[in-house]
């Protein structure tokens, strides 16, 4: 019967493992060698949560990359919450160790996007978006839709919104 139920198992797919999910396994285990609790209590969590995403849904699938940076991304949101709930509520050690697991996740995100760049994107959008004579809550619609995939994990939603509703003169 044993034999049977391991024969009915799912072949693995460690082939379509993301680079970024071996990068964090590699990192985590020089991070365990080397007595870096920090960093391995992080990149656990990490993991746990990339674990977490992959069988979320009604079946199984392998991340690409772009999904575990999405993940992370998420985690490190978290993290600047936690710190800044930290800090509100005047738990400075805690926070900290928020803002220190940020930075070990922030090795793994790629380069937040510049003001400048940001702005940049965003008039474009505006001014392609006000050419087509869209207006109002519809025009911040449009111009969210055609900057998201643009900086998608680069730059904070919220800062995008902003500078969206700035540049429709919201």
């Amino acid at each position: 019967m044993h034999e049977e139920s391991v024969a009915l198992r799912p072949a693995c797919e460690n082939a379509a493992m993301s680079q970024i999910k071996d990068q964090l396994k590699d990192d985590l285990t020089a991070a365990m060698k080397s007595r870096d609790q920090l960093t391995a209590a992080t990149l656990r969590m990490a993991l746990t949560a990339i674990t977490n995403e992959e069988v979320a849904g009604k079946e199984a699938r392998s991340l690409s990359d772009d999904d575990v940076i999405t993940v992370l991304g998420r985690e490190a949101k978290k993290r600047r919450e936690a710190a800044e709930a930290y800090d509100a509520a005047d738990r400075p050690e805690l926070a900290e160790r928020e803002r220190a697991e940020l930075g070990v996740l922030a090795r793994y995100l790629p380069q937040a996007m510049g003001e400048d760049e940001l702005s940049a994107i965003v008039a474009a959008a505006v001014a392609e978006v006000s050419s087509a004579g869209v207006t109002g809550g519809a025009a911040m619609g449009a111009v969210m839709k055609l900057v998201t995939p643009q900086v998608k994990g680069r730059a904070d939603g919220g800062q995008v919104a902003a500078l969206v509703k700035a540049g429709l003169g919201m």
